[in-house]
């Protein structure tokens, strides 16, 4: 198995836990949960810290603006989606939408840097669109537009997170990158304590699962950098890292005993199926990715 393959594979199961974990923190606002899981990034930023082969790069000073800005987009996106699940909805329903956020970066890919689009590669817009459509027709909330835009505000600001991501790698390791990237947090987190107010008399298990949340994130985001500088094409890396809710609606519908409606495993399916589609590539659009 080629190591970027092992590496995006680690990625979606991280990152499959942490789409899983804001439903355990109902208790606790979308901010405090930010807040808090910064603390579990803490362990992982020092032992990168002390990697001694760390800076290294072709132009590290680009490089490291390009991730701590890819990580305050990221980390933006990250309140979003955890608002999303503590105002109660289904985790089974929203990390499959949330996970469609490669097709933002694939889009920016193809208008920014070039890259182009193989007919399966539309198709899987096509089928990314038509699983947006299941997911907001039928609700039962009277303003599903609204419900439905900041849904994709997470899938926006992800995607051009990653375009950002997938640039950094090109200028300096991917240590160094993830670094930054879970670096750009702690003054997303020390904002929101300034003008959020929190409540902190929390339970064992909200301090637990909320720094778990930051624990999964933190590896997720080492793993998916660690398999672009390992050679993963970045246009194959991060939809396959999309890929993540085959791990949290299982979760979800097993533990939690969410119920999800005909309707939306139609959607699911379609955004699963997007997002494998948007992963393809053929021969030619690899070695023209390489390039860049």
């Amino acid at each position: 198995m080629p190591r970027w393959l092992f590496y995006a594979i680690l990625t979606v199961l991280f990152w499959g836990v942490w789409g899983f974990l804001p439903r355990k923190l109902a208790s606790i606002s979308a901010e405090q949960s930010q807040v808090i899981s910064t603390l579990g990034l803490l362990p992982i930023m020092l032992l990168l810290g002390l990697r001694t082969k760390i800076m290294t790069g072709a132009r590290i000073k680009r490089g490291c603006v390009l991730a701590f800005t890819a990580g305050l987009i990221g980390s933006v996106g990250n309140v979003a989606f955890y608002r999303l699940m503590n105002a109660g909805q289904s985790a089974a329903t929203v990390v499959p939408l949330t996970s469609l956020y490669p097709l933002v970066t694939v889009a920016l890919a193809v208008v920014l840097l070039k890259e182009r689009l193989n007919a399966v590669q539309v198709g899987g817009i096509t089928l990314a669109l038509i699983s947006i459509y299941f997911f907001n027709v039928g609700r039962e909330e009277r303003f599903s537009l609204a419900w439905l835009a900041f849904a994709l505000l997470p899938v926006l600001l992800w995607g051009v997170a990653g375009l950002l991501q997938k640039l950094c790698t090109n200028d300096i390791s991917a240590e160094l990158s993830t670094l930054c990237f879970l670096g750009a947090l702690i003054p997303i987190s020390v904002l929101l304590l300034a003008v959020k107010p929190m409540n902190w008399e929390l339970t064992p298990a909200d301090w637990i699962w909320a720094i778990a949340l930051g624990v999964f994130l933190g590896l997720g985001n080492l793993t998916l950098l660690a398999a672009f500088a390992a050679g993963g094409k970045a246009a194959i890396v991060s939809p396959m890292a999309g890929l993540y809710s085959i791990v949290t609606v299982p979760l979800a519908v097993g533990v939690l005993g969410e119920r999800v409606r005909a309707r939306e495993w139609l959607a699911i399916v379609l955004a699963l199926l997007a997002v494998v589609a948007l992963a393809y590539e053929t021969r030619r659009t690899v070695d023209d990715a390489s390039m860049i």
